[in-house]
């Protein structure tokens, strides 16, 4: 872990200023009806100023929508908390938006709908997440696990404050076509076990510290009570805390 908290913060550039992270959220998906869990990943694509080519979990900035869409079941209070910690001004609304962010960008990235088919559509607010009413799928946050949260370290191009939450594969809904491909955000998707990962992809830093943590809450019984890791530079030095 110490190496990879190295290679979190090696890559510092100067001459940006330093400007403070925004809010995000990512989303990993769990397949565990196997032997072996494996997680999704997509290949951005290589045109991308930011991460060309990398693989990476869908996510991105918390959007105002988001605050204002209807989720049909809460979020689990434990991670509603954990959520607010080391937070400016926390509340409920924005821990929940976080997850629903996450579950948002899933949609815009790879066309899956996380939560529950019901007879009735949900509020929604214009853009992505009418696509939500038009499908009646309420994004549901009961099934969501708040797993880990990194800052950017200072001084680089793009900074993001990324809240990393995890969701079960029987989690989908509903999915449409045409989200993924040579022209999109993401050009594949691919199901990757999670013994063994690094050796079968090039990972970003951060998301192998995330992934090895993702493993060792499983092994631990994935429970809501179990420390969230918080990484960030703090006076200059790489710190992995815990929430």
């Amino acid at each position: 872990m110490t190496d990879l908290l190295q290679r979190f913060s090696s890559d510092a550039q100067p001459g940006h200023p330093n400007r403070p992270p925004k809010d995000a959220a990512t989303l990993i998906l769990l397949d565990r009806s196997g032997p072996s869990p494996k997680v999704l990943m997509g290949k951005r694509h290589h045109g991308h100023v930011f991460l060309p080519g990398k693989f990476v979990f869908p996510g991105g900035s918390l959007d105002p929508a988001d605050r204002q869409m209807t989720a049909g079941t809460p979020l689990d209070p434990r991670a509603e908390r954990k959520l607010m910690l080391e937070t400016r001004r926390p509340n409920a609304r924005k821990a929940q938006a976080l997850a629903l962010a996450a579950i948002r960008e899933t949609f815009e990235e790879t066309g899956l709908f996380l939560g529950e088919r019901r007879d009735a559509a949900p509020r929604a607010p214009a853009g992505p997440w009418q696509a939500f009413a038009e499908a009646n799928v309420f994004p549901d946050l009961s099934t969501v696990h708040f797993i880990a949260r990194a800052i950017t370290p200072p001084r680089r191009a793009r900074r993001y404050d990324t809240r990393f939450f995890t969701a079960d594969a029987s989690a989908i809904a509903h999915r449409i076509e045409g989200k993924v491909g040579p022209d999109a955000e993401l050009v594949e998707l691919v199901w990757v076990p999670l013994d063994g990962i690094k050796e079968k992809i090039e990972l970003l830093a951060i998301t192998e510290m995330v992934l090895v943590d993702l493993d060792k809450q499983l092994k631990e019984g994935f429970s809501h009570d179990l420390p969230v890791p918080f990484y960030r530079v703090r006076s200059g030095k790489r710190v992995r805390e815990f929430l």
